[in-house]
């Protein structure tokens, strides 16, 4: 064989990769520490984000020990700066939106042209506005999940890589739930990432993945 089949982190370049995210940090700080431990074969080229961190924060202070530049920008309605982020990541193999609360148009994602990797929670039944959790928590709900999915036009509904669920009961409280969401989240983006790497992610009909 001339090329792998199945990617083998060790011996293959790895892949350029650009992270976007917002205020949350969760899934941003686990990816940073997994990249560091050498447990996703990845190169991070850049962070960007639509919220301001300041200096001292964990995160920046991260980047800059490990020279992984970092970009603020400001986002409106009006204004999503696709462009800039474009020019920020034309070296990259493929996107993480790792709890990027903005939405990518149709004309940034036929730009691009590559894959686009997205996480989001999937609180079962669904909980749509502001502060799913705590209405889900509410709601007492005994299923919570996390799902991992390419990004396409159509607002989540992109081919699935990953899922995750875990039960909840009277026994939490909201921090406890919310804990294990972000947790699931955090699990979920990471294990598609890395079979993403390993080429272990195939196409099948229209909307559908197959991962072995």
């Amino acid at each position: 064989a001339t090329r792998s089949v199945v990617r083998v982190p060790d011996l293959d370049p790895k892949f350029k990769i650009g992270i976007l995210a917002s205020k949350q940090d969760h899934c941003l700080v686990d990816l940073l520490h997994r990249w560091q431990e050498g447990r996703l074969p990845v190169e991070i080229t850049c962070v960007i984000s639509n919220h301001e961190r300041g200096p001292n924060t964990h995160v920046i202070r991260f980047l800059e020990r490990n020279n992984i530049p970092y970009h603020y920008l400001n986002t409106t309605k009006e204004n999503k700066r696709e462009g800039e982020i474009l020019q920020l990541v034309l070296d990259t193999d493929f996107l993480v939106l790792a709890r990027y609360m903005q939405i990518l148009s149709g004309n940034f994602l036929r730009t691009y042209g590559k894959d686009v990797i997205n996480i989001h929670h999937g609180l079962l039944p669904s909980f749509k506005g502001g502060n799913p959790s705590k209405q889900a928590f509410d709601a007492g709900v005994k299923l919570i999940g996390a799902t991992s999915h390419f990004v396409t036009e159509e607002l989540d509904s992109g081919p699935i890589i990953e899922q995750m669920v875990e039960r909840v009961s009277h026994r939490d409280n909201l921090e406890s739930f919310v804990q294990k969401s972000e947790n699931l989240e955090r699990q979920c983006l990471a294990k598609a990432m890395r079979s993403y790497c390993e080429l272990r992610v195939l196409p099948y009909e229209e909307n559908r993945t197959v991962v072995f």
